[in-house]
């Protein structure tokens, strides 16, 4: 997010006001001009007496005698005793008509009636020779910035034009203020600065998912890109989180502020994601309690997120929003739809009990989850640049990755954005013919007491036999569907139900009921007539887990991983 703090003191502010105060130096650069012009023009007249006035008397109004003027100085003196560079040129060859002291010792001696391009090899490192052209022609001064010499010196010059009878063709005045050491301040400034947002860049990289999880149902890319050197890196994260039994959860965020901090919030925010994910809770109880760690991590920061979780056999998000932008998902036919309430105050607010929504993701939709950088744009609506990126994507089509790249340039995020975004591209894709036989689901309601158990494991042995699984595979689910429904039976209560989902990589058996007390692995004593049920679920299969289902009960599964198959052309 782009939050600049204004400060009242900005640069230059003193010498603004410095100014405007009575008797300050002339307000403008062309009245100093001016009267440097009349200085130089007053020494060329008085060339005859050798450049030098004869002291007279002046009279101020009261009659007041010995008030030195101006004329009465040698401006040869006052040029040679300047700390700044100075130089006289004539006609449009820009012969040499003097230079001071200042001049000589930081170039060199230059003789008089020289031409300043056979013998000044500064003025053509400095630019000067096109810039004194522009001056004879308009009769206006020009100044060029801090220019570096080859031998490592930076000057400001500014050339005035200078109108004399004693001068053939008109004169150049040639100033030139030595800034090397502001010059070098500035680089080291710039360099120090270059420094701080590339470690930045790294801790922001280093914090983001180096490779990302890919489910069996989905097909997910993620891109980040920084801003540009002007400005500095934020704390956008995304992630992607496999929960088990098929199950994904989604993750984009955005910390406000810039920098390291933001990022090492962020870092934070990301891996206290994950561990809570790993509870298997609803996306706003894991918003719920990031909105307390946030506050925890740093009272000053705030950040918006959206957690959501696909569910294959529900063919939808369930997601909660903490402040952040809406989704958006593009059907197969090109309409996009966007994900609208709930959504909650920013995380680190606290005081807010945030909600859980859904939106449907049926096969061949694509959702897209971004950060605020990408539809965000000085002096525009915000809605407007949602609705733009709307468009983008009911445009887009093909892999997610080129989806990414496709919003990116459609939205104008190039290398030099003003802020730096993240986007997470989600498709589920439609399967036909022979892929669409690697992803099956079946389900059977348990109805009955203990009569259920052998219905159980019958429909687990036909179902299982149905998708020609190998035998000792065959084997391993029905005692795992059996280890299950005993579970259940013993310790849940109605509804229960048993559900077997297959897709290429592995084989999913979960039986949900209505009791939410998760059951847990114990050591079964050798006396005990029970207790060893999920210790033979852990033995046997993959990976086994349980959560609570959103209307109240539980749902415990396990997961056999499926020999590989080969690709698909």
């Amino acid at each position: 997010m782009n939050f600049t703090r204004w400060s009242a003191r900005l640069p230059g502010t003193q010498r603004r006001a410095a100014r405007a105060t009575e008797g300050s130096v002339p307000a403008a650069r062309g009245e100093y001009a001016r009267q440097l012009g009349r200085l130089i023009s007053d020494a060329a007249d008085a060339a005859g007496t050798g450049g030098t006035a004869e002291l007279g008397e002046a009279a101020d109004p009261d009659g007041a005698v010995g008030v030195p003027a101006l004329e009465d100085f040698s401006v040869r003196e006052l040029l040679g005793r300047l700390p700044g560079l100075v130089a006289l040129v004539y006609g449009p060859e820009h012969r040499i008509a003097y230079v001071n002291d200042a001049y000589a010792a930081a170039f060199g001696p230059r003789p008089a009636g020289a031409v300043v391009a056979d013998t000044c090899p500064e003025a053509e490192e400095l630019g000067l020779l096109p810039l004194m052209d522009q001056v004879l022609r308009s009769g206006k001064p020009r100044t060029v910035k801090s220019r570096r010499t080859q031998e490592g010196g930076s000057y400001t010059v500014t050339c005035l034009p200078v109108d004399s009878p004693h001068l053939d063709g008109g004169g150049v005045l040639v100033h030139a203020a030595d800034v090397t050491d502001h010059a070098e301040a500035a680089e080291r400034l710039r360099t120090s600065e270059r420094r701080h947002r590339e470690t930045a860049v790294t801790l922001q990289r280093s914090l983001l998912p180096q490779e990302l999880e890919q489910p069996d149902d989905l097909r997910i890319a993620a891109t980040y890109q920084p801003g540009g050197t002007d400005a500095a890196v934020g704390g956008d994260w995304y992630d992607v989180i496999t929960l088990g039994a098929g199950r994904t959860a989604l993750v984009i965020g955005d910390v406000m502020g810039r920098g390291v901090r933001a990022a090492a919030v962020m870092g934070q925010l990301r891996t206290a994601v994950r561990a809570y994910a790993r509870l298997d809770l609803p996306p706003h109880e894991v918003l719920q309690l990031l909105d307390g760690l946030a506050a925890e991590i740093d009272a000053s920061q705030i950040a918006t997120c959206v957690y959501a979780i696909h569910d294959p056999s529900e063919g939808k998000l369930v997601y909660a929003s903490a402040g952040h932008l809406p989704f958006l998902v593009r059907d197969e036919d090109g309409s996009v739809r966007r994900a609208e309430d709930p959504t909650g105050p920013p995380l680190g607010t606290g005081g807010w009990l945030h909600a859980s929504g859904s939106i449907a993701l049926p096969p061949g939709s694509t959702a897209v989850l971004y950060t605020d950088g990408l539809v965000e744009r000085r002096h525009e609506d915000i809605d407007e640049g949602v609705a733009a990126l709307a468009r983008a994507l009911s445009g887009a089509s093909g892999t997610p990755q080129v989806v990414c790249d496709r919003l990116l340039r459609s939205l104008g995020v190039t290398a030099e954005h003003d802020d730096d975004v993240a986007v997470l591209v989600v498709q589920h894709p439609s399967r036909e013919g022979a892929d669409a036989e690697l992803f099956h689901n079946a389900a059977l309601e348990l109805l009955g007491g203990v009569e259920a158990a052998p219905r159980a494991r019958a429909f687990a042995s036909g179902v299982l036999s149905s998708w020609r699984f190998p035998v000792e595979l065959r084997d391993l689910g029905v005692l795992a569907t059996s280890e299950l429904v005993a579970n259940s039976l013993q310790h849940g209560t109605p509804p229960m139900r048993l559900r077997l989902r297959r897709t290429d990589r592995r084989l999913i058996i979960e039986v949900t009921d209505g009791d939410d007390h998760l059951p847990r692995r114990r050591r079964a004593e050798t006396e005990d007539e029970a207790g060893r049920g999920i210790s033979i679920i852990a033995t046997i299969a993959s990976s086994w887990g349980s959560r609570r289902t959103p209307g109240g009960g539980k749902a415990v599964w396990c997961e056999f991983a499926l020999p590989a198959q080969p690709a698909q052309a």
